[in-house]
């Protein structure tokens, strides 16, 4: 069955072998031990590794670099705002942090390398499987091609150890980060994890008030009451508001009926008796505001309390608001009747609290009527609507101009040293990024095509390597040893340990928030998740945004260092 397949189907036909890769990683990738999941990029990389071994058929690399640059794009443009934010000065001791850890484990990858004798194959596949960063292995097998010395068998032997490395060292390498950052570390410092996030929460936040969406409790109601009180008859819809707001409260009035007909929306629409408003607020305003003594008796009017609402996403850039906290933006006037329902930090979801400042780039998701959510949306920076069309001139020019300027290579005693097409377009991808933030009509990127060129592109790049490594792979890994898996678990924990050490004692980080940094200094998404779920909270998240992207660039940098310093 196995000849018959390579012969008839797979040989003439090598891409339906790297699609039958994808499915069964990414259904591999599906098996997780609560928080702690393989993934889909370990799982595609299983799959091809035993796939390729099966039907021994090579794949040209010119399919893996196409999807490994436009992954290493992708990444950048989703970091990019982040990245760049934390080299100002409030951002320094979580960057500083993610340094130390990032210089350490090329470190040690680097002294393990040395004392044990792994050639550049072996070693860049160590440190990125060890420091769980998928990137480093393309571009490490970018870096092995330019060597000087190596015939082009010897530089195919090295890049399939790289695969070979990373394959044995990962999972471990996840396990081991989420374990030792979520568990072991504050059972060690006696530390609780929930407590602590808990009185940090409360610490961040205003004393008497919440987050717009508040956990388990709708804060935002609608009601609909006829005008029959002498406060409201004769007054503007406008006048009205303004004298909620003034007494602390945020109340708006949506729409009116009159004479059974709904009534275009005007904020200098007078109110008569006998019309039916619907009135929207935050639950303890309107309870504080008692509608019933004010306005008039409540009614039941579908079509009122079904009024048109508008979400849209804003991308934070007018200087006025940037730095000024969630709570200080809340109590603006053009924020009255709308409300922050999410925000996004860094292309993911951020768990924003009343004393989170906006950042350029931050994208915030407003809701309320459409008369109000477009002006705040002006105020805050560029509201961009939501569109499904990806600007591949954008995309297309960052991604060429990034190979552009990582083609030229200096020469350090005979090695060709660049940052090659693939790093080239991770640092155009940053600057695309950046620019993004600061002027986001330009180069629209949905989250679909960023998920695609990220998650799928990494995927289909580590497919090819495997079916490409898969025929030596049972070589390969005799030829490392076991003890290879060993020296990935220490090549985890030291630099983790060494960060702890510096943000705990030197820099005197808050423990929940360390923990988040750590994981995002070695980009494991894994412990993350683990340690928010130990600690029943998204505090430690605040700490995991800046690390992550400062790691995702050194580590995956580090890939062709480390080729050049086994060399």
């Amino acid at each position: 069955m196995i000849d018959f397949l390579n012969r008839n189907v797979f040989q003439p036909h090598p891409e339906l072998l790297v699609f039958l890769v994808v499915a069964l990683g990414f259904l591999v990738g599906k098996i997780r031990y609560r928080t702690i999941a393989l993934g889909a990029v370990t799982g595609c990389l299983v799959a091809g590794l035993v796939l390729g071994a099966q039907f021994e058929i090579q794949v040209d690399d010119t399919v893996k670099n196409l999807f490994f640059i436009m992954f290493l794009f992708a990444l950048g443009y989703r970091v990019g705002p982040q990245f760049f934010r934390g080299l100002r000065k409030d951002g320094l001791p979580q960057v500083v942090n993610a340094v130390v850890v990032c210089v350490t484990g090329l470190l040690v990858s680097w002294l393990f390398a040395s004392l044990l004798g792994y050639g550049p194959g072996l070693g860049a596949g160590l440190m990125s499987g060890a420091l769980t960063q998928s990137a480093a292995i393309g571009v490490a097998q970018d870096a092995i091609g330019t060597l000087p010395g190596l015939s082009p068998s010897e530089a195919k032997s090295q890049q399939n150890l790289v695969a070979v490395g990373y394959a044995v060292t990962y999972p471990l390498g996840t396990i081991l980060c989420a374990m030792l950052l979520a568990n072991v570390l504050p059972r060690l410092y006696r530390r609780d994890l929930a407590a602590e996030s808990a009185v940090l929460a409360a610490e961040l936040d205003a004393p008497d008030e919440n987050p717009d969406e508040g956990e388990g409790y709708y804060e935002v109601v609608l009601r609909a009451y006829r005008v029959d009180r002498p406060d409201l008859v004769g007054r503007s819809v406008e006048d009205v508001e303004r004298q909620q707001r003034e007494l602390g409260r945020r109340i708006y009035l949506t729409a009116v009926r009159r004479d059974g007909s709904v009534l275009e929306p005007s904020q200098s629409r007078v109110l008569e008796r006998g019309d039916t408003v619907a009135v929207s607020a935050l639950r303890h305003d309107l309870v504080d505001f008692d509608p019933r003594t004010h306005v008039g008796p409540e009614t039941d009017d579908v079509e009122l309390l079904g009024y048109r609402t508008e979400t849209l996403h804003v991308v934070a850039s007018e200087k006025a608001q940037l730095g000024r906290t969630i709570e200080q933006v809340r109590r603006e006037p053009f924020m009255t009747g709308v409300y922050i329902d999410k925000l996004y930090r860094a292309g993911a979801e951020y768990p924003y609290r009343l004393s989170t400042k906006v950042e350029r780039g931050d994208t915030l998701v407003l809701t309320g009527p459409e008369r109000l959510v477009g002006p705040a949306g002006k105020e805050l920076g560029k509201p961009v609507p939501t569109s499904f069309a990806t600007d591949m001139i954008w995309v297309g020019l960052g991604i060429f101009l990034g190979g552009c300027i990582g083609i030229p290579a200096l020469t350090a005693g005979g090695v060709p040293i660049s940052l090659s097409t693939s790093g080239g377009g991770l640092i155009m991808g940053l600057v695309f990024g950046w620019i993004r933030g600061k002027y986001p009509t330009y180069g629209n990127v949905p989250p679909g095509a960023q998920w695609f060129m990220d998650t799928l592109g990494l995927c289909l790049f580590v497919a090819v390597v495997g079916i490409n490594a898969g025929p030596s792979f049972t070589s390969g890994l005799s030829e490392a040893g076991w003890g290879l898996l060993l020296l990935g678990a220490v090549l985890t924990v030291v630099p983790l340990l060494v960060g702890f050490l510096v943000g705990h004692h030197v820099q005197k980080i808050k423990f929940p928030v360390l923990m988040g940094v750590l994981a995002g200094g070695q980009t494991t998404t894994a412990a993350i998740g683990a340690v928010n779920e130990t600690s029943k909270s998204q505090i430690p998240t605040l700490g995991y945004t800046i690390p992550y992207a400062v790691g995702n660039v050194l580590l995956t940098v580090w890939g062709a260092v480390i080729v050049i310093l086994n060399h």
